[in-house]
């Protein structure tokens, strides 16, 4: 039996060879730079890898399955190599150590939890004695822009799992995730009658006079006691000042806890109508990601969770968020757990960071959940 080895020193060079290959999610080129250094690293493992080639601009999705317990429902961990920031963030927020801060663009979401993933399963491989259940590793290309390519294939591994275990980085000084809001987003297209604002302003109809009521309308679906929110963040019309405007368009994105509330709001959304005679609303969209609620299952494996974070010294709180990640997308089906990754913050900002100190308990954690999950 080999002992473990989880130096956060060598750790965190693996991370930085992530982090130093930038990977944001509309360069599938740089994407897939990234996912061919990931495979390496899984080439003399006891595992079978398969890339499912990117689509629609995306880069390819890996699919990492240990060589044991394929034959039964496992362990289902879910990554993604994307991040938000564009191509040359790098230069703005090279990576860098101050302290027990480790910078760089994605290292907090999500590239140290994905590191420390795979860093886990190799220190399984390399412990003689196998866990009770196969290990299935899925690192995809498209979480940030809402997994419109890897949806199926999360939805489809998820369904067939046991567990599923999401290495989105932690909440507030390490909190575990055992819920999420679910995620809706729509685009709003409203037209009307255009005429001159000076002299016929009676012969016009404004597509962004109803908008107008329409953000009063959605503004007024906000309910932060329930946990409600709908922000419209983009709106666009009118072509001139002096042109009573004949278009008008809005982005809207909503956050629900609960299922309930996603089926008594998503349609209300979408059968928004005009008051306006003259003036006609449509409305596209959809619940993106469903909410992902703690369910019995979701209970019990946060609370066999905690009780590995106590051997392991530390202790392990959880949380409901309002972001989306790909839990969303089993959490109805598959115990499921969340924000197993680093600790850390600023999440997709300039100054992103992990805690080096955070690296060590939380690989041993997934390594522990991995050994003893059965």
């Amino acid at each position: 039996m080999t002992t473990t080895s989880f130096n956060p020193a060598e750790i965190l060079d693996g991370i930085r060879r992530w982090v130093e290959i930038e990977t944001p999610t509309e360069a599938p080129e740089q994407v897939n730079k990234l996912a061919d250094l990931v495979a390496e690293g899984y080439r003399s493992l006891p595992a079978t890898l398969e890339r499912i080639a990117g689509q629609n601009g995306c880069g390819d999705h890996l699919v990492a399955r240990s060589a044991w317990g394929q034959d039964a429902p496992g362990i289902v961990v879910l990554s993604h190599l994307d991040t938000v920031h564009p191509l040359g963030f790098i230069q703005r927020l090279p990576f860098c150590i101050d302290g027990d801060s480790a910078f760089g663009p994605g290292i907090y979401d999500m590239k140290g939890g994905a590191y420390l993933a795979y860093h886990a399963f190799r220190e399984i491989c390399a412990n003689g004695a196998r866990p009770p259940l196969g290990v299935t590793q899925l690192y995809v290309s498209d979480e940030e822009i809402g997994s419109p390519t890897s949806r199926a294939l999360i939805e489809a591994e998820g369904r067939k799992a046991k567990y599923v275990l999401v290495t989105e980085p932690a909440r507030d000084g390490g909190k575990i995730v055992t819920g999420r809001k679910g995620v809706a987003r729509f685009e709003i297209f409203v037209k009307g009658v255009p005429s001159h604002a000076g002299t016929r302003p009676e012969d016009g109809r404004s597509a962004i006079r109803e908008l107008g009521n329409i953000i009063q309308t959605l503004e007024a679906m906000n309910d932060l006691a329930r946990g409600v929110t709908v922000n419209v963040g983009v709106v666009k019309g009118g072509t001139k000042p002096n042109v009573i405007a004949e278009e008008a368009y809005a982005e809207v994105d909503m956050r629900v806890p609960t299922t309930a509330d996603a089926e008594e709001l998503v349609p209300k959304i979408l059968n928004l109508k005009s008051r306006t005679d003259g003036v006609s609303v449509h409305v596209v969209g959809e619940l993106n990601r469903p909410p992902y609620e703690k369910t019995n299952a979701g209970a019990a494996l946060y609370e066999h969770a905690k009780g590995l974070a106590t051997e392991i010294g530390f202790d392990l709180v959880d949380t409901s968020t309002g972001g989306g990640s790909d839990g969303n997308f089993t959490a109805l089906h598959t115990a499921t757990l969340d924000g197993l990754g680093v600790d850390g913050k600023g999440a997709h900002t300039h100054y992103e960071q992990m805690y080096i100190s955070s690296i060590e308990p939380r690989a041993r954690l997934l390594y522990r959940l991995y050994q003893t999950l059965r």
